[in-house]
């Protein structure tokens, strides 16, 4: 049976070669209805795309990007307007999402969520106006909601969340793999001859990233012998005002590492007069750019960002509009760097 060609749909339609191949990639500069009529004579002819011709195509595009062809929306969703540039960690997942949207060959137009000025019927009109169907929701770090007055905005377009899954509505997200994340910090720990590991963040960070931490630490600690499984400690926030909170957790279970994302715990522990990594070594779960000497885990989140895009756009191209049944997740793996926040303990008067 010979082969039906984008050619043979041209002809059927009445259009040229390259408007059938816009077409049936989504292109918005092809009106809905022209786009629905040439799927639906691709379909009855039977068409299917080449395999063969389509990794081509991919190929020449890494070698030769585009210039832009359209639009994305980078939407700041950070109580912090400025949160893109001056914030610890946002702006690394900022730097994903342009170099992969430059691959891609789009631009990013940046919106601030939290501007009391911009309602969702506005920021719908600018999108519309500027054609702009994909949305990258970037900086929710304290909460996974999103402003109501957006929620009828998320079922006209596609969405990719980075960083954390939100709710009501649940969007197709990417970020770092924090369950993995934790185990991984567990087991290079392990292996440095650490016996009485701990958790040490605000129960509300958590619970925002749906328990990852702590069920992380959890299956690390089902390995442990039971009296060398501590429990974790979750009042952070509370202890900045009250540092008791912290230092009789520290004294009454004496770890000796602690896994936490706060630079801030290092010297809450050295007040009490315990040494790092003399006595009690630290392992940071999001090393940051200027933290050098800690060890932890790099968790990447300039491919978080370039994940998110490569997301997007794949929905893009598959016309994947409004809220998903089952929306997708991407998990991004973390790396351990090692640094002077730890140390090789002896165990039994050798090295572990």
């Amino acid at each position: 049976m010979e082969r039906v060609t984008m050619t043979t749909i041209a002809e059927r339609a009445g259009v040229s070669k390259n408007t059938v191949s816009l077409a049936l990639r989504h292109d918005p500069q092809i009106p809905v209805g022209t786009r629905r009529r040439i799927a639906k004579i691709a379909r009855n002819l039977g068409y299917t795309k080449n395999p063969v011709v389509s990794q081509l195509m991919t190929e020449l595009r890494k070698a030769h990007p585009a210039g832009y062809r359209r639009t994305l929306a980078l939407l700041n969703a950070n109580q912090d307007p400025q949160a893109f540039t001056r914030h610890p960690t946002v702006p690394v997942y900022v730097d994903g999402c342009r170099r992969r949207a430059t691959f891609h060959g789009y631009k990013l137009d940046e919106f601030w969520l939290h501007d009391p000025e911009l309602s969702g019927e506005r920021l719908e009109r600018i999108l519309r106006a500027r054609g702009i169907r994909g949305v990258l929701i970037v900086g929710l770090m304290n909460e996974n909601q999103l402003p109501e007055r957006f929620q009828p905005l998320w079922s006209q377009l596609a969405c990719v969340v980075t960083g954390v899954r939100t709710r009501n509505p649940t969007l197709p997200f990417c970020c770092v793999d924090h369950h993995a994340l934790v185990m991984q910090a567990f087991e290079q720990a392990r292996r440095l001859g650490y016996r009485r590991p701990a958790l040490v963040v605000d129960e509300r960070i958590d619970k925002l990233v749906d328990g990852r931490f702590s069920s992380g630490m959890w299956i690390g600690q089902l390995t442990l012998p039971p009296e060398d499984r501590l429990p974790g400690f979750f009042q952070v926030e509370a202890s900045r005002s009250n540092p008791k909170l912290f230092t009789d957790w520290l004294t009454q279970h004496r770890p000796d590492v602690v896994f936490t994302l706060y630079h801030f715990v290092r010297p809450w522990i050295e007040q009490t007069g315990v040494r790092v990594p003399q006595d009690i070594g630290i392992v940071q779960l999001e090393r940051r750019r200027g933290s050098d000497e800690w060890a932890g885990m790099d968790q990447h989140n300039d491919l978080t960002g370039e994940g998110a895009v490569d997301m997007l756009v794949g929905m893009l191209h598959n016309n994947e509009i409004g809220l998903p049944p089952f929306p997708r997740a991407t998990l991004i793996s973390g790396t351990w760097v090692g640094g002077k926040t730890v140390r090789r303990v002896e165990v039994c008067g050798a090295d572990a």
